[in-house]
């Protein structure tokens, strides 16, 4: 069973979600909050597996909410939930630990999907799409030569540095397979100690930091 907090300021907004969550077999709404701040104080009570956390509210905003959870170091995960495609506060999400966002107008069987990809400790956005988003926002990210000595890195042998690249890429597990010539199953081998080593959540802030080394650079 997967436990599910929903923060949002709309009462409508969070009955919606309650509704659809409680419909499921497999996740169980413990709480809601109706700001970031209450969603804080909620996620150190409650310890849920996952957080669905609305983007903007008033008072402490999601973004804010998700980074002092993120480094109150619990192991609540969150997926942020956006009105907009691209939504200007998308990377400072990503950029605060956040596992991933979907739209709100997302299908509801996207939306229990990417509960449950969280949950198993996977990004929601896929690796092309988060390619794209970070594109996007390459504006926010640091343009300065490739950090070589970085104590991330130096821990990394050459393949997992290559995994690494590929990642930053936004290829898949597959693509990495192919393009590498080894199987599938090595890949994700290979990209759980990757993250392990770099100390990322997840895919989504593996790509960040691949940029954030100079590991890849926008087209």
């Amino acid at each position: 069973m997967i436990t599910v907090l929903i923060v949002d300021d709309q009462p409508l907004q969070r009955l919606g979600f309650r509704m659809l969550l409680e419909s499921s077999p497999d996740t169980e709404v413990v709480g809601e909050a109706q700001n970031g701040a209450d969603a804080v104080r909620r996620a150190a009570e409650l310890h849920p597996d996952v957080i669905l956390m609305d983007v903007r509210m008033p008072g402490t905003d999601g973004i804010e909410a998700t980074r002092r959870i993120v480094e109150s170091g619990g192991r609540s995960r969150v997926l942020m939930l956006t009105t907009f495609d691209l939504d200007e506060y998308v990377h400072a999400a990503l950029r605060a630990g956040a596992s991933g966002f979907l739209l709100k107008d997302a299908y509801p069987e996207e939306l229990l999907a990417g509960i449950r990809a969280v949950a198993g400790g996977d990004a929601v956005i896929a690796p092309a799409l988060t390619r794209r988003l970070l594109d996007a926002f390459a504006h926010h990210l640091g343009g300065g030569p490739p950090a070589a000595s970085d104590p991330r890195l130096e821990t990394l042998t050459d393949r997992e540095r290559e995994i690494l690249v590929a990642i930053g890429n936004g290829w898949t597990n597959g693509e990495i397979a192919e393009r590498l010539v080894v199987s599938e199953s090595t890949v994700k081998t290979h990209v759980g100690r990757v993250l392990a080593k770099i100390g990322a959540r997840d895919r989504v802030q593996a790509v960040i930091i691949a940029y954030d080394l100079g590991l890849t650079r926008p087209h």
